[in-house]
This record gives C-alpha cells, sequence and structure tokens, in this order.
C-alpha cells in the first residue's frame, strides 16, 4: 500500500502536516516543505491543507508518487513558478512588491464593488489551467503517497467539507480556494463550495478524532501563515477589512484547538480504557512553524501578488525557518510537544 511506503517505519520522526491558507503567502509553506524533504530525517503520514496549503499539499503528495522526495520539491517549485508566470503575463510591469500599483487597486476596488458574476460572467479562473497541467489527479486518487485532507466550505450551509485523496480532481482542490469575491463558487455534485478557510484554516479534526488504523502518527506539525497576533491595530478601511476577513479564517481553527485543550484537561483527570478515541486524544503532541516574525506574512494586501521574486523570497524565509525548527525541535518528534498548547490556545 502506498500509505505504507510513505510511512513504513515510525522509528524515523514521522509528523502530520496541518497547512494554512493565505494566497501568495503560500510559497512560505513551499520553502518549509522543500526544506523538510531536503533534510530527509522527517517522514509524513497524513496531510490537511486548506486553500495554498491544499495546493501544497496535492503538489508534495503529487510530487513524491512521481519520484520521491526529489519529486516532491520538484512538483512544489513547478507549481509556484507555473502560478507566477501566468500572474506576471496577466499584470505586466509590477515590481516585486508592486501590490499597491494602480492596477491592483483598481481590482481590489472593482472586487468591492461587483460580484465575481458580474465580473467574470464566464467564471473563468486561470489556476484551473495551473493545477490541471501540473497535477495528475487520476493517478493520485490511486496512489496518493499520503492521506490527505482537503478543507473546503460548503455554501448553502457553511459546514466543513474535508475532500479525500481518493475521490480528489482539479474541482475539489480548486473549491478549497474559491474566494467569493473574485471566483465563482466551485460546483461539485450539485453542491457550491468555497475557500475552505471560512470552515478550517486548517483543520487539526482528522488528526484528533481520525478512526482506528486511519493514522499512525500521533505528531501534528502546524505551519502557520496567519501570525498568531500582529504588531498594530487596523486602522483604514481596507485594513479592517483584511483583518476582518483573516479573523474570520482564523477563529474555527483557534476554537478547534481550544477545544483540543479543554478536552484533554478533562481527560488527564480520569482513567481511559486502552485502544480509545480518547487515548488518541489525550497522545496528540503538536509542533508549530510559524511566522510571527516575516515581516512579508503581516501585510494582508500581498496575498494576491504572486511576483516571481516576492513568491522566493517567501520561498527562502519558509526554509530558514523550517531549518531553525529541524535544529531546535524535532528530537521532540515522537516524545512530546514542542510547544505550550494550553498558553497559545486555551
Amino acid at each position: 500500500m502506498p500509505f505504507l511506503r510513505a510511512a513504513a517505519c515510525l522509528a524515523q520522526p514521522t509528523v502530520n502536516l496541518a497547512l494554512q491558507g493565505g494566497g501568495a503567502h503560500g510559497a512560505f509553506t513551499w520553502g518549509v516543505l522543500d526544506a523538510l524533504l531536503e533534510d530527509r530525517r522527517v517522514a509524513f503520514d497524513g496531510i490537511s491543507g486548506t486553500s495554498a496549503g491544499a495546493m501544497n499539499a496535492v503538489a508534495l503528495a503529487d510530487g513524491w508518487m512521481r519520484g520521491g522526495r526529489e519529486g516532491a520539491r520538484q512538483a512544489l517549485a513547478g507549481f509556484w513558478q507555473e502560478v507566477a508566470q501566468r500572474w506576471q503575463r496577466s499584470q505586466p510591469g509590477l515590481g516585486l512588491h508592486g501590490s499597491d500599483a494602480p492596477w491592483n487597486r483598481m481590482l481590489r476596488q472593482w472586487a468591492s464593488s461587483f460580484s465575481p458574476y458580474e465580473l467574470n460572467p464566464l467564471g473563468h479562473d486561470p489556476l484551473r489551467e495551473v493545477v490541471q497541467a501540473c497535477f495528475d489527479f487520476e493517478r493520485l486518487r490511486r496512489e496518493s503517497p499520503f492521506r490527505l485532507y482537503i478543507a473546503a466550505t460548503e455554501v448553502r450551509t457553511g459546514r466543513l467539507q474535508l475532500f479525500r485523496e481518493g475521490e480528489l480532481d482539479a474541482s475539489r482542490l480548486l473549491a478549497s480556494a474559491c474566494l467569493p469575491t473574485l471566483q465563482h463558487a466551485v460546483e461539485i455534485a450539485g453542491r457550491s463550495y468555497w475557500d475552505g478557510g471560512y470552515a478550517a484554516n486548517p483543520a487539526v479534526s482528522p488528526f484528533l478524532y481520525g478512526g482506528r488504523g486511519e493514522l499512525r502518527t500521533r505528531d501534528v506539525l502546524l505551519v502557520l501563515l496567519c501570525p498568531l497576533e500582529h504588531r498594530t491595530d487596523p486602522h483604514s478601511a481596507e485594513e479592517i477589512q483584511h483583518r476582518a476577513l483573516e479573523l474570520s479564517f482564523a477563529s474555527n481553527f483557534h476554537n478547534e484547538m481550544r477545544g483540543f485543550v479543554r478536552m484533554r484537561a478533562e481527560l488527564a483527570r480520569g482513567w481511559l480504557p486502552p485502544w480509545s478515541g480518547a487515548r488518541r486524544l489525550r497522545e496528540t503532541r503538536f509542533h508549530m512553524i510559524e511566522s510571527n516574525d516575516v515581516d512579508n506574512l503581516h501585510r494582508t494586501d500581498t496575498k494576491l501578488h504572486a511576483h516571481a521574486r516576492f513568491l522566493e523570497e517567501l520561498r527562502d524565509q519558509g526554509r530558514v525557518h523550517a531549518q531553525a525548527w529541524l535544529a531546535r525541535q524535532l528530537g521532540a518528534v515522537g516524545r512530546r510537544s514542542s510547544i505550550d498548547v494550553d498558553a497559545l490556545f486555551g
């Protein structure tokens, strides 16, 4: 079985990955994954991804399926390079941090005044062309080396939908990254879906409550793009709008983590029978690579700015943070949490 090959020996430090979304800021996660793959000491079991995190999750799985660790590195680089090339062709002349150029400001103003059904009645989505060119969904459904949990939000109910590796296609992946102010809702089997960030960013529930035998490792590595604490309060109308959206995307993740903290505290007071779901919950260990000190990720106006040099800058910052985590915290995997979950999320 591919799953057993990917996480064949848990004597090697093995983690589940929870990859947060954040548009172009997802290139930071590209760098994190690139460093983890290059290092070769850490293995992967399950991967939960939302929006850009979902793109990174599928790129990692697709590339690994084709060529192991080096194949995964190449697939991640190929995806982000393709995104940058198509973005640059659509917005010529913008510089490294050109998100405030007149053309971009005009697009944001249009998006706030008109729906994508008015601005783009045919529903053209360049990202669909990218994922169809980059990923072999048919083979991935058969041979995914990892268990995948791709988050989307069902529009009518607001419920979280986790698409699994065995059903994955371009539409289900795109549903995870569908911003309703910019794109038509993605329709699947008669239901409409928006960005998974509205329901989970990222989803940690599969790692906490998965059925027996679903996942082998108890370690979860959170790769976060939204700083846990911003340095300033928003004041302009646009800053307030951006922060409000960011808070709505982060709230479900924080609620999940807060619920985990409370349930574990309750479980610690009682006896747990062997092999119960409660035992899995108590034994889950958390680790984190986050972005509080990355200036680029404090700028919400650059989430749609996919200039190649900007993406490469974020990639390099992600690599540095992952290398620091490997040096300081890899030894904790399989033994204990390397973050104080109670202090961060309690």
